[in-house]
Formats: C-alpha cells, structure tokens, sequence
C-alpha cells in the first residue's frame, strides 16, 4: 500500500495526515488535537483512534511516532508521557481500540526516517544524529544511514542536570532566556555530543528548527549543523514510512 496514515504523539498534542510512502509527500492536510501534558494512557489512546476516524482509516496500516523508547511493542519510558506507559504493550492495546495493523516507533526515529529518506543530497556516510528539540529533546542517531533504535539523548547529564531540562524548546521557555542565550548554551550540549559520536552532521528537528537563525550563532564553528528540511510533518511522514518498513 502507497498510502498509509501517519501519528506523531507528542507532549502537548498528536497530530496525523496521509502519506504517500513512496513519494514522502503527506497528500492530505495535518490534523491536530491538543492533548494536555502527560494524559492517561486511555485517554491518548481515545485520541488516536479519533484521528483514525477523522481520516476515515479503520481496517487500514497505520504508524505512529510515539515519545518513549519502544522495544518489542511495549513503551518501556515515560519522560514526558503519563507514567502509566512504562512497560504497556502499546502496539497491541491500539491494534485493539482502532482495528488497524499498526507499527509504534521512537518519535525522534521516526522524524530522523522522514529527513534520512526524503532530504535531498544528503550525506548519510558515517553518524548523522538528528534531535528534536521540543517538550524534551529526542534524537535519531543513523550509522551509514541505518537507524540505531531508542536513544535518548536528551537524557544524558550536562552541566549537572538532565540535559533536556535546560535545552529543550519548552525549557528556553520557562527559563525565560534569550535566543542567542539559548544559542549558546544549546552550542555546548551540541559540542558535548560532538565529543562523544563525532557525528558528520547533526541536524536540529522540531518545531525550533523553524526559527533556526534566531540561534545558530552560538554554535560550535567546527561543526555542520543544519536544520530539518521536513520541518513539523516529519514524524508523522517518518512514522507512515516505518509502518512500511516494519510492518
């Protein structure tokens, strides 16, 4: 099947479209619900079949990018979800309430798929790291340009704190920093990861990467990083493509 319906669940909404697995291009509108912050599995699971009702997409694939590390249909983390996901098998307990074959992925994994795949002239030789920044920090580490499932950058320990929790887009917000503070800072984080994978490129995804040039200049000069070309669809684009992959 070419077409296949696409979930990006995140902190504060989920939102969904129709993609054409082959071309990459999302051939409907985006659709979105706003969900508040850290909701009752059932509730967020009440959501996603509403989307695939909006999209009228019952007995149909779906994917979904879902903000957790994913192992063997089960959500084994819940960062920035309601605590009630860590160990839930959440492909099956979909599965059940939409009646679709359904394939759950890491939501950074899934954006870093949709900017791997449909970028053009892209370099995938060596480590490229994709991160999210967002209600958290997600991130896509691709050796070679294949996918090293379920890491968690965001949660590494930088400047003595979860780093996510000083560098996230939500963090900027409460801190109140300025953009070229958070430029600054956010360019640390990035030399950290520099350090540890000496990544060829790291490509910065989320909402954020829209207003790239309001913090790029605090970046490391020696290192190439650039912004997201697929912008805000790319985990519901990446999470349709997975279901092709992995379904």
């Amino acid at each position: 099947m070419s077409n296949i319906l696409g979930i990006d669940v995140g902190g504060s909404g989920i939102k969904a479209g129709i993609v054409n697995v082959d071309t990459g291009e999302m051939i409907t509108d985006r659709h979105k619900i706003l969900t508040p912050y850290k909701s009752p599995k059932d509730f967020m699971i009440n959501v996603i079949n509403e989307l695939v009702t909006h999209f009228d997409w019952k007995g149909k694939p779906i994917g979904i990018g879902f903000p957790a590390v994913i192992m063997d249909g089960h959500s084994k983390t819940a960062n920035n979800i309601h605590e009630t996901f860590i160990g839930f098998p959440i492909t099956q307990a979909i599965e059940q309430a939409t009646q679709c074959k359904t394939v759950v992925i890491n939501d950074a994994d899934a954006a870093g798929i949709c900017e791997i795949t449909c970028r053009k002239g892209i370099n995938t030789d060596g480590t490229v790291i994709l991160l999210t920044l967002g209600t958290g920090i997600g991130s896509a580490v691709f050796v070679d340009g294949k996918l090293l499932t379920n890491t968690e950058l965001g949660q590494i320990i930088f400047n003595g704190e979860v780093a996510e929790k000083l560098i996230s887009s939500v963090a900027r917000e409460k801190r109140e920093i300025s953009w070229k503070q958070y430029g600054v800072e956010l360019g640390q984080y990035l030399d950290y990861i520099d350090k540890l994978f000496c990544p060829k490129q790291i490509i910065i995804g989320g909402g954020i990467s829209k207003v790239f040039d309001k913090y790029k200049a605090g970046f490391p000069k020696h290192m190439n990083i650039i912004a997201a070309d697929q912008l805000n669809n790319a985990g519901i684009v990446g999470a349709a493509m997975a279901s092709k992959v992995y379904g």
